[in-house]
């Protein structure tokens, strides 16, 4: 069955008239009349009764009735596929990491989504490196993460840092200092995520730097659930200033002496040129690169020549 003369009988239908759908359809009468013929032959059965006044057969009022769901429903797929040509539709599979997941990303999906609603997006929440692993394996589109070990398959683009604070119980003895240096530590319980969490290695790391390793750890799994833990009286965590709005009651926030600079840079993460890549994403990653970057207290500077923009 011919699509276009289902449409063509639907307007002869309309006006009661061959004349006046082949002026509507730029068609000739002659063009018009053989598009029905030749659907009637394909369907068996007299749709139009010949001559005058205009009158559907039996079967044409139920051919009718039956096909209008069919020609909506290809109207409706053949302006999703104009869409998805253009990027106005598609799914986006983002992966992100907290804190931005939870203190960043819902009101930015939330405008994007308002400007492209017809793109659908999933996000899945977890550490750099299960991240990394899945946009490797091609289960996610992209992702906001940390610094990864990209390889030579993906490509990495930092876009700003995120700034750290100590986070104190407000009763605890380091909480009358104006500021948390590394030698801080060596006496008091610190609170950290889990090994393989990047920002987990470089505290580790400007520690060890220091000479000043913490003898007393207490490894919490939650970037997000740290400060639960020193409001609880647990210990002391460095943790992201954006992840501290609300603070917990029961705590104060101190700033980071120089020697205890751990700001961790935060970009995208994707496939390099040649992998696929929808144009729904690239415009969910065109929107998300010049939010975040507007709105960081500390944008890093990079270059519009990323494999993304070239696609």
């Amino acid at each position: 069955m011919d699509l276009k003369a289902i449409k063509t009988f639907h307007l002869i239908a309309k006006y009661e008239s061959f004349i006046r759908a082949a002026e509507e359809l730029n068609y000739s009468p002659s063009a018009v009349t053989m598009q029905i013929r030749k659907l009637e032959s394909d369907m068996g059965v007299t749709l139009i009764e010949r001559g005058k006044p205009f009158r559907l057969t039996e079967a044409g009022r139920l051919f009718r009735e039956q096909s209008l769901p069919l020609i909506r429903h290809m109207e409706q797929l053949q302006a999703i596929m104009a869409d998805w040509e253009t990027g106005e539709a598609g799914h986006v599979r983002l992966g992100v990491t907290e804190p931005t997941a939870s203190h960043r990303l819902p009101l930015l999906l939330k405008t994007f989504l308002e400007r492209h609603p017809n793109i659908r997006v999933s996000v899945d929440i977890a550490d750099t490196p299960t991240l990394t692993d899945r946009v490797l394996r091609g289960d996610l589109d992209l992702a906001l993460c940390s610094s990864p070990d990209t390889g030579e398959e993906l490509y990495y683009e930092a876009l700003f840092k995120e700034p750290f604070a100590a986070l104190l119980p407000e009763d605890h003895p380091l909480a009358g200092k104006t500021a948390i240096d590394a030698g801080d530590f060596r006496e008091h319980r610190l609170l950290v995520t889990s090994a393989a969490c990047p920002y987990r290695r470089k505290l580790e790391m400007t520690l060890k730097d220091a000479g000043n390793v913490p003898t007393d750890v207490m490894e919490i799994g939650s970037m997000t659930a740290l400060k639960f833990y020193v409001a609880g009286g647990l210990g002391i965590a460095l943790v992201p200033e954006i992840s501290l709005e609300p603070l917990p009651p029961g705590t104060v926030v101190r700033p980071l002496a120089g020697d205890l600079s751990i700001d961790m840079a935060f970009g995208m993460l994707y496939p390099k040129t040649g992998a696929p890549f929808t144009r729904a994403a690239s415009r969910l990653y065109r929107f998300l690169k010049d939010e975040l970057r507007q709105n960081a207290l500390n944008p890093i500077d990079v270059s519009d020549d990323s494999p993304i923009e070239s696609r």
